[in-house]
């Protein structure tokens, strides 16, 4: 189970996808919306978790619920 922020890198603007307490990102990318989508598939492949999405100013807006890939019992995601 793995958790990721999505977050705007300050120094060269694009958007990183970083699992929780990670040292450096797991990859880089030109939009929210892509890292979002690698966040989320990160951390299925890894047995689901949280994906909290991050606004460009650094608070948290969002987070999402991710499944794990195989669960026979997935949770309910209330929010969505």
């Amino acid at each position: 189970m793995a958790n990721y922020h999505v977050t705007k890198d300050k120094e060269s603007g694009d958007w990183k996808a970083k699992r929780e307490g990670a040292d450096r990102a797991a990859a880089h990318y030109d939009t929210q919306a892509e890292a979002e989508k690698a966040a989320k598939e990160f951390s299925a492949n890894t047995g689901g978790g949280e994906v909290r999405i991050h606004s460009p100013k650094g608070p948290i807006r969002d987070s999402d619920t991710v499944a794990p890939g195989h669960d026979p019992n997935p949770p309910i995601d209330k929010k969505h």
